[in-house]
């Protein structure tokens, strides 16, 4: 991980980097759960779709003794400036990791509920798709998170727009598929609540790359557009060459 400061505490320093370690520790528990509910799914898997659900209070558990230690850390050492925007981004970035982790144990009853109906000839291609690419973004915030990259955070948010889009292919596929077989009805509805959930967990990786930008810059990013942030974070513009005069 890229360190944000230095201070003359080792033990000070050493509390700041345990809370961004644990934070890393729970992403990769909660991209395990992702992974694992989409399997669950495509692959009629009762078993491991139970095991996702029961697992989720690990990462339940995980949130609540990071957000303890990070209000240990505030009551002891009375951080200012970029160390409280440190916890503070910890503290919400831990909230939405949380939050992932019900999407994927949502993901799980449906694959638990799917496993008993009729399988599709496309074994739920659309949903491996949007799961693949929501994956990744979750896995990329998480670097961006290490690594305190902002243009990396960025990216995460450009993909967040694609992934709605084929959130709303999927959708508008399912709807076609009620239409023209009601006995479908049933399967496509639990598949959109999978695709509901998916699309949620990259809204839920976006914030994340928010509280990034947040930790550089000091700025609360959250409810703009692409183009602002590009603007407003980086001091661009769209479409024109950096090098461009005003």
């Amino acid at each position: 991980m890229e360190p944000i400061h230095t201070h003359i505490s080792r033990r000070y320093n050493a509390e700041l980097e345990d809370i961004r370690s644990r934070v890393l520790h729970m992403g990769g528990l909660v991209e395990q759960q992702i992974d694992q509910a989409i399997d669950a799914l495509v692959n009629a898997d009762t078993a491991l779709g139970e095991s996702v659900i029961m697992n989720d209070t690990k990462v339940n558990e995980m949130e609540v003794t990071i957000d303890e230690e990070c209000n240990q850390i505030i009551a002891r050492r009375q951080p200012a400036a970029g160390d409280l925007r440190l916890i503070v981004a910890v503290i919400k970035t831990i909230t939405d990791l949380e939050r992932i982790g019900d999407e994927a144990e949502r993901i799980a009853r449906m694959a638990v509920h799917l496993a008993q109906e009729e399988r599709p000839k496309n074994n739920y291609a659309e949903v491996q798709a949007l799961g693949r690419h929501i994956r990744q973004m979750l896995h990329n915030a998480l670097d961006a998170f290490a690594r305190v990259d902002i243009e990396a955070a960025l990216e995460v948010v450009r993909e967040d727009l694609r992934a709605d889009q084929e959130y709303g292919g999927i959708i508008r596929q399912m709807i076609t598929f009620m239409m023209e077989d009601p006995r479908t009805i049933s399967r496509a509805l639990n598949v959109i609540w999978a695709a509901r959930s998916l699309e949620r967990i990259g809204d839920h990786a976006r914030n994340i790359c928010e509280y990034i930008i947040y930790l550089v810059k000091g700025r609360d990013v959250r409810h703009i557009t692409i183009e602002q942030l590009e603007e407003d974070v980086l001091g661009r513009r769209v479409g024109r060459k950096p090098s461009q005069p005003e």
